[in-house]
């Protein structure tokens, strides 16, 4: 028997709140929520590589060290997809940072053209960076022609320094000819316009629900952490790509290496209302909703904007 078309939101703690709001916006957008799955992977429930913590790997040619608190820990999950579909079906993987603008189903259903994997080529480099990449954020994947995608023997292999991270979450170890597109609006870089059908929230420094915490990730995209004295420097790098007037704030001001708020007041507005809608479905428990704040992966104000649009629809509806 056949299984669904399934979405994989892979992800960690650090970013559940984010996949529970994309699975509940994946259900909410289509007109045929019933016609396929949305699953979470999580690194915490993946021993097979949350075991690794502190322990070495390849990276872009280079060692790195595994860290569980990464906020993208939970990138090698995407390439597990097809062996948990059991080598069989379709299968739509996301980062916990996507939110479906429009139904979700109708890609499920895309003509594959033959193709293995459908995705954002970014042909002339992301930001004007020059570096052309596939974008495996967001994959289409029909799993029977990823049978080679063995994700328990190519983490050992990683580990082991005989796989290199980057070439491999960048998909440049699969032919090319097995690899389609989709076009943007299935992967839409921090653009929420009319024909976005998926908005991905790729620029981390204003992610809408983390506005006022501190920076927790390397703005050098390094797996690292930021060191208190470079903060104001890369911040300022960050904000100046961005395309923020103002620089940030110096030391001393309590804006200084911290999380921005998103300059597209739509954005935030999106993200909130579909907060709001997974509270209310019982997608997202307020008791997981509070402690992910006590851990400041969350802003601290996240409950009370959410508190203020109840209200405002109950007086208004």
């Amino acid at each position: 028997m056949s299984q669904k078309p399934t979405v994989f939101i892979h992800t960690n703690d650090k970013q559940i709140v984010g996949a529970l709001v994309g699975m509940y916006s994946m259900k909410k957008a289509s007109r045929n929520p019933d016609a396929f799955d949305v699953k979470l992977i999580r690194l915490e429930e993946t021993p097979h590589l949350h075991r690794r913590q502190g322990q070495p790997y390849l990276r872009k040619g280079k060692n790195a060290v595994w860290l569980n608190e990464d906020l993208q820990s939970f990138s090698p999950l995407r390439r597990m997809v097809p062996q948990l579909m059991g080598f069989e079906g379709r299968a739509l993987v996301t980062d916990p940072d996507v939110f479906a603008v429009g139904d979700i189903h109708e890609l499920l259903t895309a003509d594959m053209g033959g193709k293995a994997i459908l995705c954002r080529n970014i042909s002339d480099g992301y930001k004007g960076n020059g570096n052309a990449f596939y974008a495996s954020s967001v994959m289409l994947l029909d799993c029977s022609r990823l049978k080679h995608w063995r994700w328990n023997d190519e983490i050992e292999r990683m580990f082991e320094g005989k796989l290199d991270y980057g070439p491999w979450i960048g998909l440049k170890d699969e032919d090319p000819e097995t690899i389609g597109e989709i076009g943007e609006v299935w992967n839409s870089f921090d653009l929420l316009m009319p024909e976005t059908r998926l908005l991905h929230t790729t620029e981390r420094l204003t992610q809408p629900w983390k506005t006022g915490l501190p920076i927790d990730f390397d703005l050098t995209t390094k797996a690292a952490h930021v060191k208190e004295e470079e903060k104001g420097t890369l911040l300022a790098r960050a904000l100046r790509r961005l395309g923020f007037s103002s620089r940030p704030a110096q030391s001393g001001n309590d804006t200084a290496g911290r999380y921005q708020p998103h300059p597209d007041p739509a954005q935030e507005a999106f993200f909130f209302e579909l907060l709001k809608g997974a509270l209310d479905s019982g997608y997202l428990d307020p008791k997981l909703l509070e402690q992910r704040i006590r851990e400041k992966d969350v802003r601290q104000d996240a409950l009370q904007i959410v508190a203020a649009m109840t209200k405002k629809c109950e007086m208004e509806c």
